[in-house]
């Protein structure tokens, strides 16, 4: 048992990673279509976009959620330091993501307002989707911490970095999005899905390219794990890896294989995943505490670890059910109530 409690901050934190990476693969898609709402062009695509996320969208953020709930359950100093570095983001964040789960439904309830709650939708994807940019940003330029304290200001994350990681996060998500209407949709939007998603994934790669050449500058710490062995070689296969997964979604987008490109937004997503692992591992909070520092005791941990061994399968099944059940292209007629 002393050995495994030894890797059990291991485990949790690649419980945790799995969970947010989660989260961001699949709700980034009904984000990105939220974002991509005023430029559709018809009610008639609106409404087809929206009930080709209706069944699934809601059940996305269980992710978020088991995420943060794991952040602190297992490493309460971690999850102390960056609430109070990036409050205001967080706070933001939530708040859109309330905001656009009420225009959601509300738009369906109305004609009069329906327009009112389109822009809602699209202002709270996108302020969801900025916010969790900067948080992202924040936290990799990393938070002052002195004493294991949190000692910097509420604007600190604010800085030229984390507008460049909002707007990759945009383009991104919008990447995702237009690949799942490609699956889900037919004619006229499916056409215009196909050539957001080229531009989206021109931007996407632009901005991962920007936000790698600036991170390793960010830290000296970071500059030596991409730039000594054995980071160097994880630093030359990443981005020849990304290229790859960028051609599969440019190829696949062109033609009719909207999954293809779907998995392959997925891959970029999962490479810029493991950079950052790269970058910041083993520390929780960069450069200042480390997953062993942040984390309960092992017998805490165990416990917890036992009811995520339960649910984590349940979650992951029910999931894999929801979208196989769901699967299919979202005809006009039909509503998402």
């Amino acid at each position: 048992m002393t050995g495994f409690a030894h890797y059990l901050p291991d485990i949790w934190a690649a419980i945790i990673a799995f969970a947010i990476l989660t989260y961001v693969v699949l709700d980034g898609f009904d984000l990105g279509i939220g974002i991509l709402f005023p430029f559709l062009g018809s009610e008639e695509n609106r409404t087809r976009a929206m009930n080709s996320v209706a069944p699934v969208w809601d059940g996305n953020e269980t992710w978020l959620v088991m995420g943060g709930g794991g952040l602190l359950a297992v490493f309460p100093l971690a999850y102390g330091i960056i609430l109070n570095a990036l409050y205001i983001p967080i706070v933001i964040m939530l708040l859109a993501l309330a905001f656009r789960g009420v225009a959601f439904e509300f738009r369906g309830k109305t004609r009069r307002w329906q327009r009112l709650w389109d822009r809602a939708f699209f202002g709270g994807s996108l302020v969801a989707t900025l916010a969790q940019g900067a948080i992202l940003g924040g936290l990799l330029r990393g938070p002052e911490v002195t004493a294991r304290t949190f000692t910097g200001g509420p604007f600190d994350w604010v800085s030229f970095f984390s507008l460049g990681t909002a707007l990759a996060l945009v383009a991104g998500y919008v990447m995702l999005g237009a690949a799942w209407l490609v699956i889900k949709t037919s004619h006229g939007l499916y056409d215009l899905a196909r050539r957001i998603g080229e531009r989206a994934l021109i931007a996407t790669l632009g901005f991962i390219g920007l936000a790698s050449l600036a991170t390793p500058f960010l830290h000296p710490e970071y500059y030596h794990r991409w730039f000594q062995w054995p980071g160097v070689i994880w630093s030359a296969v990443v981005p020849l890896l990304l290229l790859v997964a960028g051609f599969g979604y440019w190829t696949a987008i062109r033609s009719d294989r909207g999954v293809v490109a779907y998995l392959s937004g997925i891959a970029i997503f999962v490479l810029c995943f493991a950079g950052l692992g790269l970058s910041i591992f083993p520390y929780i909070v960069p450069a200042s505490i480390t997953i062993r520092e942040a984390s309960t005791p092992a017998m805490s941990q165990g416990f917890i670890l036992v009811g995520a061994a339960i649910f984590l399968p349940i979650i992951l099944a029910y999931t894999a059910y929801a979208y196989w059940v769901f699967r299919g292209k979202t005809s006009e007629h039909e509503h998402h109530y």
